[in-house]
C-alpha cells in the first residue's frame, strides 16, 4: 500500500518528509521531557542527547569518563540531574555537598545497593540473597542482619587497635620475604631483561596477600594459576555488572570468579581457614555461617574481601613506584627519609667452634623500621601517596535515596533514585587543587616547613579527597592500606634501582579513565622497567629488616 492510499488529501508532504518530520517531532517531545524536573526544587538536569537511554549508553560506552567530563563542562553546578529509564541519577560534584550526603545516611544509604552488586559480581544464589536482604540498615534495637554485623566487624577490627597492628606486621613481613626472595633470584649480576612494572607488583602483592590473609596453605599457592584468573575477574567486573549472559559476555571473568571460588571452597570444606588463616578471615566466617551462610556462599563472599585486599593496594604502589623512579631528585628525598628512620641493630649469632665443648659468637646487623614512622616521619613519602590517590582515584560513592528529601535544605531528590558523589570530578576541579589539577604535584600535601606548598593554597574542604569514600561508608581498610603500601614503596626503594627500558626516563603513563572506576585506576600502556640492585651499594647482600609498630 503506497503512502498516498492513507495520507489525507490536505497533507503536503511526500512519504519520506513525513517520516523525517516524525522522527524530529518524537525527538523533540522526548527530550523536551527529559529536560523536566519532577519537582522545582530538583538538581538541574542534563538531558542526554539520545532521549531516554542517552547517560547510560554513555556511561556503558566511556565508563566513568563519561561522567566526569560531564562535570567537568558543568563546574557551575555542584549537583546536577541525569534523568535515566524509570529513575534519576543525581551526581553530587562540590565537596560541601559531598559531606552534606554522607551526613545524611538514614535516607542516603549505601547499604541496600550492595545485596544488588554482589548477586551479579560473585554470582551468589536466591538462598544466599535472602539471607543478605534481611534487616540491611537496623535502627538501635532492631534485630541485625548479616550485612549490618560484617560491616561493624570489619570498621572495628581494622580501626586503630591491636588487630589493625598485628595484620600490618604481618602484611609487612609477608611482602619483606616476597620481595627478598626476588632480590635473591636477580643475584649480584646485572640484568637488562624488561620487566612490566604492574605485573611485578601485581604477582608481589596478590601472593603476599593471599598468605597473610589465608594462610601458607591459600589457593592462589596452591595452584598459582589462580594469580591469573584472579586478575580475569577483576577486570570483568564492569561486565558481570551488567548481568546479560555472563558466561558468554564476560567469559574470563566469570570462570576467572568460578574457578577461584571453588578453590576457596575447597580451602573451606578442609578447615584450613581454621588451622592457618588470619584471625579476621574466621570471624569473618563465623559471622556468615551463624547468619545461615552455606560454605559454597561463603566462599564467594570470600573472593571479594581477597579482592578488597590486593586490587587497591596493587595499583597504588604501582602509580607510587613510577612517580617516584621517573623524578631522580624525588627518588633521592623519599631514600633519604626511609633511610634516616632505619635503626640499625646488632644480631648475635651463635656457632659451634672446632671443639665439640665449646661455642663462640659472632654479630651481624639488621635494620628495625617502624611502621609509624613511614606514616608520620616520612612527609615525602606520605605526600606521593596521597597525591597519587587523588590522581588515580575516580571512584564513586554511591547511595540509594531511601524516601523523598532536601539535600542541604535546598535541593529535591526522589525516592528510589541514586545519588553518586563523583571523586573524579572533584578531583580535577581546580578551584579545589589549583590550576596544576592534572599534573603530579605531591607538594600540594607538604607543609611549607618539608618544601611544601599547603600553606600557600586556601583551605581544602575535607570531603575534597574522595579516595576513601567518606561518611558512613568511610573505607574501613584506609588505615592498613596505607601501613601496607607505605611498608612496600620502603622495601623496593631501599633496594633496587629502576630505570626505563628504552629512554633516558620513565615515562609516568595515562590512566585508563574509559572504564568502570571500581577502583584505583590503571594505565592506559605497561611501564617497562629494568630493576637492578642499587648501584651505589646499599643492600647490596639483601636487606634484613623487622617492622615494628
Amino acid at each position: 500500500m503506497a503512502f498516498g492510499d492513507f495520507a489525507p488529501e490536505w497533507w503536503p508532504f511526500s512519504a519520506g518528509t513525513t517520516v523525517v518530520v516524525a522522527i524530529l517531532t518524537t525527538y523533540f517531545i522526548t527530550y523536551q521531557l527529559s529536560s523536566r524536573k519532577i519537582d522545582p526544587r530538583e538538581p538541574p538536569v542534563m538531558a542526554p542527547i539520545i532521549p531516554i537511554f542517552g547517560h547510560i549508553l554513555g556511561m556503558a560506552l566511556l565508563g566513568g569518563k563519561y561522567i566526569k567530563n560531564l562535570g567537568l563542562r558543568n563546574r557551575n553546578l555542584p549537583v546536577f540531574t541525569l534523568p535515566v529509564p524509570a529513575s534519576r541519577i543525581y551526581i553530587v560534584a562540590d565537596p560541601s555537598l559531598a559531606a552534606a550526603v554522607q551526613r545524611a545516611s538514614k535516607v542516603l544509604s549505601f547499604t541496600p545497593i550492595i545485596p544488588e552488586v554482589t548477586e551479579r559480581v560473585l554470582g551468589l544464589d536466591k538462598a544466599t540473597m535472602e539471607i543478605t536482604r534481611k534487616n540491611l540498615d537496623p535502627a538501635p534495637g532492631e534485630e541485625r542482619g548479616f550485612l549490618a554485623d560484617i560491616q561493624d566487624m570489619v570498621y572495628a577490627w581494622l580501626g586503630p587497635g591491636d588487630y589493625l597492628g598485628e595484620l600490618s606486621l604481618d602484611a609487612a613481613k609477608e611482602m619483606r620475604d616476597e620481595i627478598a626472595a626476588y632480590a635473591a633470584s636477580t643475584g649480584s649480576a646485572s640484568t637488562e631483561e624488561p620487566t612490566d612494572l604492574l605485573d611485578w607488583v601485581r604477582h608481589l602483592v596478590t601472593v603476599s596477600t593471599a598468605k597473610y590473609l589465608y594462610g601458607p596453605e591459600n589457593p592462589i599457592a596452591l595452584d598459582p594459576k589462580l594469580e591469573g584468573a584472579f586478575w580475569d575477574f577483576d577486570h570483568g567486573l564492569g561486565s558481570l555488572l551488567m548481568n546479560i549472559l555472563p558466561s558468554i559476555t564476560a567469559s574470563k571473568a566469570y570462570y576467572g570468579r568460578e574457578n577461584l571460588s571453588a578453590a576457596l571452597l575447597e580451602y573451606l570444606e578442609r578447615g584450613r581457614h581454621k588451622t592457618s588463616g588470619s584471625k579476621i578471615i574466621q570471624k569473618r566466617v563465623d559471622i556468615a555461617l551463624e547468619h545461615g551462610w552455606t560454605l559454597p556462599g561463603i566462599a564467594r563472599e570470600e573472593l571479594s574481601f581477597l579482592f578488597a585486599g590486593i586490587v587497591n593496594a596493587t595499583t597504588s604502589t604501582f602509580w607510587i613506584l613510577t612517580e617516584i623512579y621517573a623524578d631522580p631528585a624525588l627518588l633521592a628525598s623519599v631514600r633519604k627519609e626511609i633511610t634516616a628512620i632505619l635503626v640499625e641493630r646488632e644480631r648475635e649469632r651463635v656457632s659451634p667452634s672446632s671443639s665439640s665443648s665449646s661455642s663462640s659468637s659472632s654479630s651481624s646487623s639488621y635494620h628495625i623500621l617502624r611502621i609509624a614512622d613511614l606514616r608520620d616521619a616520612c612527609p615525602v613519602l606520605a605526600a606521593v601517596y596521597r597525591e597519587c590517590l587523588r590522581l588515580g582515584s575516580d571512584t564513586y560513592s554511591t547511595r540509594l535515596v531511601k524516601e523523598d528529601t532536601l539535600l542541604a535544605g535546598q535541593y529535591f531528590l526522589r525516592k528510589n533514585a541514586v545519588v553518586q558523589i563523583a571523586g573524579g570530578v572533584i578531583h580535577a576541579d581546580e578551584s579545589i587543587w589549583g590550576d596544576d589539577v592534572d599534573t603530579f604535584n605531591h607538594r600540594r600535601f607538604l607543609d611549607e616547613r618539608d618544601g611544601g606548598e599547603k600553606q600557600k593554597q586556601k583551605a581544602i574542604h575535607p570531603a575534597a579527597f574522595r579516595a576513601f569514600g567518606g561518611g558512613k561508608t568511610l573505607c574501613p581498610g584506609r588505615h592498613f592500606a596505607m601501613n601496607e603500601i607505605l611498608a612496600f614503596v620502603a622495601l623496593v626503594v631501599l633496594q633496587f634501582d629502576m630505570r626505563p627500558a628504552k629512554g633516558e626516563r620513565i615515562e609516568v603513563p595515562k590512566k585508563n579513565d574509559g572504564v568502570l572506576p571500581v577502583h584505583i585506576l590503571e594505565p592506559v600502556s605497561p611501564v617497562q622497567v629494568v630493576i637492578s640492585k642499587r648501584a651505589d651499594g646499599f643492600a647490596k647482600n639483601g636487606l634484613d629488616v623487622e617492622f615494628v609498630l
